[in-house]
């Protein structure tokens, strides 16, 4: 058994200020322990402000707010959404819960989120109600051209920043860009709620509907009456006052992760065969996780276990929907480089409580791997 510290990928990270414990406190002395109530309120309202939206609304969790974006964008059976294929599974999955049908479009190797070329292509052959697309680890995808697609075709676009809170596209947040935003707090994000997400909109009505949906779709009557089908989706009063503590350490999270990511690109970019995650001048990533791909001596799983055996957490790139058997059957669009981008890429440990002596601790294995290679 390996007995030295472990170095984990991304946990959550409280403030050294206790301001989590601040608002969570004023839940309990309140007796607010319930779902919606103050902190719901402001933590809305704040990360509205963060990032430049007009409004937003508090989940239980990003795939909650995927769903409730699709909704909102009047997305029902039989529909086409066109989804990033490289992704999570969380990002795909609300298709499904509408019984729409989703397309998958692949990356390019630019940005490693959605082609806008493969896009195109997708629009000649379809006529999508929307358009999911990711901006992964961090980075924002090529948006400019995404949205001309997208408003020349009259596709709502989506755009599931659970991974790049804090990060910009061309001097705008991520999330505000498309029709609706969608951010996740859960335990291994920037910031966290332990469990949580938001969609934030510029279309008020749309967003006060979705409070509606997410509170049990309760007709406002003196009894208890359903016109709608409803969800159980709101954020607890306890979890956005952890979320309103957050928030406030979110640069200091993001100036932490970019510090992770410049300390692997110097040590370990010159390396033969590897290379980083594309950042460009038009872009302000987060650095959610720091992620390279290799077609050099060494293989991605190679790395993976040899820091695995000393206590160390890696991951590999997430794998494309398209390759996945419960979305085999539905159509992909592109030259399948997000399947070149698994195939060689993998994510690096990249928790913000990391110290340099930890990192150094990686690159140490990794070079050795090199040598030996």
């Amino acid at each position: 058994m390996n007995t030295k510290e472990k170095i984990l990928l991304s946990s959550p990270h409280l403030s050294d200020e206790g301001y989590e414990m601040q608002f969570v406190d004023e839940a309990f002395a309140t007796g607010w322990i319930v779902p919606l109530g103050k902190n719901v309120d402001e933590f809305e309202k704040e990360l509205a402000a963060k990032v430049g939206a007009k409004h937003a609304v508090a989940l239980s969790s990003g795939t909650a707010a995927i769903h409730m974006a699709l909704k909102a964008a009047g997305v029902g059976a039989g529909d086409i959404v066109f989804c990033q294929s490289l992704t999570f599974s969380a990002t795909a999955n609300p298709i499904i819960y509408e019984n729409a049908i989703p397309v998958f479009i692949d990356s390019d190797l630019e940005t490693w989120n959605m082609s806008p070329l493969a896009l195109e292509k997708a629009f000649k052959k379809y006529s999508p109600k929307a358009v999911i697309v990711v901006h992964l680890y961090g980075l924002s995808a090529d948006m400019d051209r995404i949205v001309e697609l997208c408003r020349k075709h009259n596709a709502v676009l989506i755009e599931d920043a659970a991974e790049s809170l804090g990060a910009k596209y061309k001097d705008r947040h991520t999330g505000t860009i498309g029709d609706y935003g969608v951010f996740s707090f859960n335990g291994n994000k920037i910031i966290t709620t332990s469990g949580g997400g938001m969609l934030v909109s510029d279309h008020e009505e749309r967003i006060n509907k979705v409070k509606f949906w997410a509170t049990q779709a309760r007709d406002p009557a003196r009894h208890y009456q359903h016109s709608e089908l409803g969800y159980n989706y709101r954020m607890s009063n306890v979890l956005a006052g952890i979320g309103r503590g957050q928030l406030k350490v979110l640069d200091q999270r993001v100036k932490k992760k970019k510090e992770i990511f410049e300390f692997y690109r110097q040590e370990l970019g010159g390396l033969d065969g590897v290379t980083m995650m594309p950042v460009h001048d038009w872009q302000e990533p987060n650095y959610w996780l720091s992620c390279f791909t290799t077609n050099g001596p060494v293989k991605p799983l190679e790395i993976i276990e040899a820091l695995e055996k000393e206590n160390i957490e890696a991951r590999p790139i997430w794998k494309p929907m398209h390759l996945q058997p419960l979305y085999a059957k539905y159509d992909f669009i592109g030259e399948r480089v997000a399947d070149r981008i698994f195939e060689t890429g993998l994510c690096l440990p990249s928790d913000t409580k990391m110290t340099v002596e930890d990192m150094r601790r990686v690159v140490n294995i990794i070079k050795s791997l090199w040598r030996q290679g």
